[in-house]
């Protein structure tokens, strides 16, 4: 079986602050990291780091972040699928980090917004029934949809984290399999119960340091959050979905406990080291976490 995720690929630039801002102030901060990033981009990284196949596309632009993007996914055991568009401009965040650890998160999404259904239609070549759709909020509602509706006439499982919340989100379950939501964004989309009645099998509740839930119609399983000392947060929701998800498919592709507890090890191993992509486990750590 084989991954397949669609999403943005962004560069991070991460810099450190006493405390967030008030409207009208103005403050100093330090640069932390420039990494990888995009929530698309980090959950292809983590999973193919786990020794999954996986195939990521996005959108980039033809401009020196849109090169430099391109060069950081080619060092990871990846195929992939960017296109890149004219008069369009590469990705990017800005993520203020503040002392205690707690982050926000400022992300342009022009060429996310780009990327046509046609093209999301295209990433799937290859895929057969069995393999997995990974996606997220930060593409359109067309091309969001027309991915989701491909891969389920492939006989694919999907999975997908509605973040950035986004207004057409409602229409999407009936094409979901797996929702991976925190516990803002279950509330936004109002509630557990809905995503479930809605159409998706199986909703994964992320609790911060209180760990994580599965919830299916059948039942709720929790999993309890590796302990650690809190560094930078930036990626790790993206790493903890990712590892579950691969761990799932490399025991036969059913998400359980096992699998969210795998997920919360590479976590704990991400908020205790700053960047977003250089703090996922390498290789090597994620075959020790998944062998746990």
């Amino acid at each position: 079986m084989k991954a397949y995720v669609i999403g943005n690929a962004a560069l991070d630039e991460t810099l450190s602050i006493a405390d967030f801002p008030q409207p009208g102030a103005s403050i100093f901060g330090s640069t932390l990291s420039r990494d990888l990033g995009g929530k698309g981009a980090n959950q292809a990284v983590a999973m193919a780091r786990t020794g999954l196949g996986c195939t990521f596309a996005a959108a980039v632009g033809r401009d020196e972040r849109g090169s430099e993007i391109a060069g950081r996914l080619a060092a990871e055991p990846l195929e992939i699928r960017l296109a890149a568009l004219e008069g369009v401009a590469t990705d990017y965040s800005i993520i203020l980090m503040a002392e205690a650890g707690e982050n926000a998160v400022i992300t342009t999404r022009e060429a996310a917004s780009a990327l046509s259904p046609a093209e999301a239609r295209a990433a799937l070549d290859g895929a057969a029934a069995g393999d997995l759709l990974v996606m997220q909020g930060n593409l359109s509602a067309e091309t969001t949809a027309a991915a989701l509706r491909h891969a389920r006439g492939l006989g694919m499982r999907t999975a997908l984290n509605p973040s950035p919340l986004q207004h057409y989100f409602a229409t999407l379950w009936p094409l979901v399999d797996m929702a991976f939501v925190n516990e803002g964004e279950a509330e936004a989309l109002g509630g557990v119960e809905r995503l479930l009645a809605g159409g998706a099998s199986d909703v994964v509740l992320t609790l911060g340091g209180r760990g994580a839930a599965l919830i299916r119609q059948a039942g709720r399983s929790d999993v309890p959050a590796e302990p650690c000392e809190v560094v930078d947060t930036t990626g790790a929701g993206d790493c903890f979905m990712a590892v579950a998800l691969a761990s799932a498919m490399l025991r036969g592709g059913a998400l359980d406990a096992r699998a969210l507890a795998h997920g919360a090890r590479a976590a704990a191993h991400t908020v205790s080291r700053p960047g977003t992509v250089a703090a996922f486990p390498d290789q090597a750590g994620m075959a020790a976490i998944l062998a746990s």
